[in-house]
This record gives C-alpha cells, structure tokens and sequence, in this order.
C-alpha cells in the first residue's frame, strides 16, 4: 500500500471548537453563553477560547468587535473591560442586574 492510499482511509477532518465559534460569530452577535448553546461547551470555556479567537481574527485581517456589557439600573457601560466575562457588579451603583457582552467578527 501507498502513502496515497493512506490518506484516502484517513478520517474527515472535524471543525475545531474555535472555528465553529468564529462561524457563530460572523453571522450574528452573541453573548458567551448563547455561543456556549450553540457550540455545545460550559461558558467558561467559551470565554477560554475568545482572546484565542481575537488573535486569531486579527492575523485574517478581521476584528473582534465587542459590544461592551451595561448596567440595567444606572447604565454604566463597561467599554474599558479587557475579559471577556460579564462583570459581576456595577461599580457605580453595586447593581448586579447587568447585560452580558455581546461578541461579532466583522
């Protein structure tokens, strides 16, 4: 046998978790626990894998774009916010009713 019939027996190559989260992502926004869903996984692992995607998305020429989490009572937006998990507390008002971040490849 050769090296060519080798390859012909080889398995279908499956998408990778972080692929089919950026596939996820460049079709609508979504939030670390809907991406969770979809793809199958616990949400921290999810937000495991987005500074991995960031990067990822940068060496296409793409960009991550975050649409930052916001407090319900006082609407304090968190834009300076570097992880990716939603903030537990406001820190103006200790509100802990606050939406969750919202990720897109564009």
């Amino acid at each position: 046998m050769t090296r060519q019939d080798n390859r012909s027996e080889l398995p279908e190559r499956k998408e990778t978790v972080r692929r089919k989260i950026l596939s996820l992502l460049s079709d609508r926004p979504l939030t670390a626990r809907q991406i969770s869903g979809l793809v199958g996984i616990p949400e921290k692992e999810v937000v495991v894998h987005l500074p991995h995607i960031q990067k990822t998305v940068g060496t296409l020429k793409g960009r991550l774009a975050v649409t930052p989490a916001e407090c319900r009572q006082c609407g304090f937006v968190f834009r300076k916010r570097e992880r990716p998990k939603k903030p537990g507390r406001c820190p103006i008002c200790r509100g802990e009713s606050i939406s969750e971040p919202l990720f897109s490849f564009g």
